[in-house]
């Protein structure tokens, strides 16, 4: 029997390890559980997307969490709770229980009913939260698929997982390089904390740092709450989402972003 975590479920890792582009820009993330805009505004010019589902899991990370606009106006923090062992690759999570389902949907569904493109999206959004989910990045692979749609970002997604890539860290961005025939390698902020500058010019990879600064838009009450989920974004502009987010993103080399990293580097 299919598992209900992959019966939907396609990548194009295939493609990705074939027929690469010379000069394809590699933007590569853990999964995320219902990210903030900046993960997706790194993602408006790529072609594709590479979710490093086989890293190991960091629990209490955005991997299984996020914030919402709840119905009183605030910050409403969602969790999926996983179980034990923490240790492990994040395509190997497996959530804890079924009961996250209906909190997280009572909190999304009080907090946006009455936001302007609530109808459009609620039964896509039903969809998700009706079924069960066993795995952690199978969830958030599919709210990723759900906002990439939203956003109009026309994105494959490929899986670290199905090409197997050697080493850790840089040398193992290094080798998703090599075997998706990427020339340039783009990240968040947080990555050049770690980042070998030196090995990946030897192996002749560019580097461009993403950053997003947040532009306020209405949210159906005074004032204007960042740092929320991109689903916040989605469900209060609707078409107009994806200009929002170009108009918070920004690339640079690394030379040059290293000195203005910004809040919300490791997310």
């Amino acid at each position: 029997m299919t598992s209900p975590d992959t019966a939907n479920a396609t990548t194009d890792n295939d493609a990705a390890a074939v027929d690469a582009a010379t000069g394809h820009v590699l933007v590569a993330h853990q999964p995320a559980y219902l990210p903030w805009p900046g993960y997706f505004a790194r993602l408006l010019d790529a072609d594709r997307f590479l979710l490093l589902d086989h890293v190991q899991f960091s629990a209490g990370s955005w991997q299984q969490r996020n914030v919402t606009l709840g119905s009183d106006g605030t910050r409403r923090l969602l969790t999926v709770p996983i179980r034990r062992p923490h240790h492990q690759p994040i395509r190997d999570v497996m959530i804890a229980d079924d009961r996250w389902r209906a909190r997280h949907w009572r909190i999304i569904t009080d907090g946006y009913r009455y936001a302007p493109f609530w109808p459009q999206w609620e039964p896509h959004l039903a969809t998700i939260y009706d079924r069960p989910w066993e795995r952690l990045a199978a969830l958030n692979e599919a709210l990723l698929r759900l906002l990439l749609d939203g956003f109009g970002l026309s994105v494959k997604l490929v899986r670290s997982s199905e090409l197997a890539p050697a080493g850790h860290r840089t040398d193992m961005l290094i080798d998703l390089c090599r075997l998706t025939g990427a020339r340039v390698l783009r990240v968040g902020t947080g990555a050049t904390s770690y980042l070998d500058g030196d090995s990946l010019a030897r192996a002749e990879i560019g580097i461009e740092v993403a950053t997003y600064s947040h532009p306020p838009y209405a949210q159906g009450r005074r004032g204007f709450l960042p740092g929320l989920s991109a689903l916040d974004l989605l469900l209060h502009c609707g078409p107009a989402a994806r200009s929002i987010l170009v108009a918070g993103a920004a690339v640079s080399p690394w030379t040059s972003a290293l000195a203005s990293e910004v809040s919300h580097a490791t997310r």
